[in-house]
């Protein structure tokens, strides 16, 4: 969208001097063009420059201010249509800097600056030459500042000297927005200096801050070995940790749409199946989830079955839905600032606030050089409230992320409601770059905080430098989910059509067993599910975390087995045979159990579940036996179609060496027969999704 750029009222958004409908129409404006953002983001930057060089100045006795203030031109970065509306505020800020000395007084040895908090900016106006001559203050020097102009963004600190502290006692909105967390007396971090200026205090060429930019794509993904065929013989146990998270299948989708396909690695295909739901039973009693399966001819390859085990969360009525204490942790870091990001953080929790009630709670912690509390526990019938503090957020810094974590876990822990559903909402492009940093810290981090009994959702947003491995494993470890944003539609999605499921837990810690027997199957592989393996011997091990449960969530996994004795090529009896043992026999006599004989009993399969209650921390045990009944592909369930779909799609956009004889012709086809009901559209969008994908080349490499 085409935007003039010398509009006045642009300049006044990016300055924050528009309020209400102005406002907001400007920032849908903005938030359409590139253009309007380069200027939006270039004049916020420039804007706290000039304050942190008055802050500066007027912190010197009178004798020591600068008579003049230079300024270097910067021809290479300015463009005269973006920035002669600006440059007449750098005469400005001159003038105030001389005379600020007026406009300060001594309060009990305190500096407090009086000086005003906006300055309106002409149009037009030539760009100053020469040099800024400005002193960074003495690192034990620490200041109480009272308007916001006087505040120093976080992002903007870098400085030869150590910076000194701000003694906030009751830290302004804008202070707060730029990570300033000072309740009573706290000592905070306090930036001198802007980050642009070099040692001797001259603006370098190339320095002048733009609008975000990513000239790498640095988007990370774990990479992901497929589960292999397994002999049952040998390997008679398959055990995992279950998964509701959905991220995989809304980052594919985004890839898909904007006309490329995803890295290999960005596919997790028990994500992209678990994204839908299917038609499981009810779970019976007090149980918080039933048990299903049920089997069929693998399409793919003909020779083999596929079975699905499925489980079905106890539904909740949004009137029973318990009080609910929640704290949004959003990333305001500079990395957040284009359109799909913040901003669309910002729509997605507007949509779950209008869901909130009187007995809901809502803090926002807000991070990015630091961290700081933009709003305080508020009951969610105060809407305006949250609502307001939502639209004063503004994207600019660097990315503490660790800091943010422990505020928010702070926060929930200050509000905990016993009973109630405590939730930690994190919305990030997961780009942590100070602090802690390390993806082995952050987890760490992660769970010992989720030991508090306030569970995790991480809502991931972003493109060329999406933090994918980070964001799963910090849900996987925070007892939580991750979803990816790709659109407003996702987020209506994640937090209002399934907000119990998302927001509530039933079950925790939920690991599945599957025991086959090798009379009835030669070899099995899990299809996806790689990053939550689970030794046999962690299945009866409560010390060992898993997945969990949300209300009314359908989790879904699918076996494709080799049956024994039917002559169907075994990809396990291709694996070489290793030597035999030295020590002991391959069956040691000391192993204190006695199986049943296989060849009498007709079972394929037992599965058995263990999961502990949400406050819990002891595990319940239950399990189910099956018998496959050699039903043919075309005679299965919609819902089994649709998922054996999707499950063939995920392998083809992975190139696996599993993924058989299918074709995208022939997973549009399975999943047209078990589209159903589909009265969200959610499976209409996945076909749509496929015929998109016939038309791409495929990555190179």
């Amino acid at each position: 969208m085409k935007i003039n750029l010398d509009d006045p009222n642009l300049t006044a958004f990016a300055l924050g001097e528009l309020t209400g409908a102005e406002r907001t129409a400007m920032e849908q404006t903005v938030a359409s063009s590139p253009e309007a953002q380069e200027f939006v983001a270039e004049t916020q930057q420039l804007t706290r420059l000039l304050k942190a060089d008055y802050a500066a100045d007027a912190q010197l006795p009178p004798e020591r201010l600068p008579s003049v203030v230079r300024m270097r031109e910067q021809r290479r970065l300015w463009s005269s249509t973006q920035w002669g509306s600006l440059a007449a505020a750098l005469a400005i800020f001159a003038v105030i800097a001389v005379f600020a000395v007026s406009m300060i007084r001594r309060e009990g040895g305190t500096l407090v600056a009086r000086g005003p908090s906006t300055v309106n900016l002409p149009e037009k106006a030539p760009l100053p030459e020469a040099t800024i001559e400005a002193e960074v203050p003495p690192a034990e020097q620490t200041y109480a500042y009272q308007q916001p102009s006087a505040t120093v963004p976080e992002e903007m600190a870098e400085a030869p000297a150590a910076p000194p502290e701000v003694m906030a006692d009751k830290p302004t909105a804008d202070m707060k927005s730029y990570g300033y967390t000072g309740a009573g007396k706290t000592k905070v971090p306090a930036a001198p200096m802007a980050r642009m200026m070099s040692r001797n205090g001259v603006l370098e060429e190339g320095e002048l801050p733009s609008r975000y930019r990513q000239d790498f794509n640095t988007a990370t993904y774990d990479h992901v070995d497929e589960n292999p065929f397994l002999p049952a013989a040998s390997n008679p146990l398959s055990t995992f940790s279950i998964d509701v998270d959905t991220a995989s299948y809304s980052n594919v989708r985004r890839f898909i749409n904007t006309g490329s396909l995803p890295p290999k690695d960005a596919v997790r295909v028990e994500e992209m199946i678990n994204y839908f739901s299917y038609d499981y039973r009810e779970p019976e009693g007090d149980k918080p989830f039933s048990i299903d399966l049920d089997s069929t001819a693998c399409p793919w390859d003909p020779t083999h079955r596929l079975v699905r085990i499925g489980l079905k969360g106890r539904e909740i009525a949004n009137d029973k839905r318990p009080a609910s204490n929640l704290v949004f942790l959003l990333d305001v870091s500079g990395s957040m600032m284009p359109a799909e990001r913040l901003p669309l953080v910002k729509q997605a929790m507007r949509l779950l606030v209008e869901k909130l009630t009187e007995k809901d709670r809502v803090a926002i912690v807000i991070y990015a050089g630091g961290s700081g509390l933009a709003l305080q526990s508020t009951t969610g019938d105060r809407k305006e409230v949250i609502m307001r503090a939502l639209e004063e957020l503004k994207a600019g810094g660097s990315t503490n992320g660790a800091e943010g974590i422990e505020l928010a876990y702070k926060v929930a822990m200050e509000n905990f409601i016993k009973g109630g559903v405590n939730r930690v909402i994190l919305a990030t492009d997961g780009d942590f770059n100070i602090g802690v940093t390390n993806q082995g810290d952050l987890i760490r981090l992660i769970e010992t905080k989720a030991k508090s009994g306030v569970f995790l959702s991480v809502l991931g947003v972003g493109t060329d430098n999406l933090k994918d491995s980070t964001m799963q494993k910090l849900a996987d470890k925070g007892n939580g989910n991750y979803a990816y944003l790709d659109s407003i539609d996702e987020a209506r999605k994640v937090l209002v059509q399934q907000i119990n499921g998302t927001l509530m837990t039933i079950a925790k810690d939920v690991k599945i067993q599957v025991e086959f027997n090798p009379a009835r199957v030669a070899s099995y592989r899990l299809i996806g599910y790689e990053k939550r393996m689970l030794r046999k011997e962690d299945f009866n091990n409560d010390k060992v975390d898993a997945g969990e449960i949300g209300a009314g969530h359908t989790v879904t996994a699918l076996y494709e087995i080799v049956p024994a004795g039917t002559g169907a090529t075994d990809p396990a009896a291709s694996v070489p045979p290793v030597d035999p043992l030295k020590y002991q026999s391959p069956n040691p006599t000391s192993v204190a159990t006695t199986y049943a004989d296989p060849k009498r009993s007709e079972e394929t399969l037992t599965v058995k579940l263990r999961y502990k209650k949400p406050d819990g921390d002891t595990s319940e045990l239950t399990e189910r036996s099956f018998t496959d009944n050699g039903s043919k592909f075309e005679n299965a369930p919609p819902d089994l179609k649709f998922a054996a779909a999707v499950a063939e799609f995920g392998m083809i956009l992975r190139d696996s060496a599993h993924k058989g004889a299918g074709t995208l012709g022939a997973v549009i086809e399975w999943a047209v027969e078990g589209k159903g009901r589909d009265a969200a559209g959610y499976r209409a969008g996945f076909i749509e999704m496929a015929r998109k994908a016939q038309t791409l080349k495929p990555r190179e490499g």
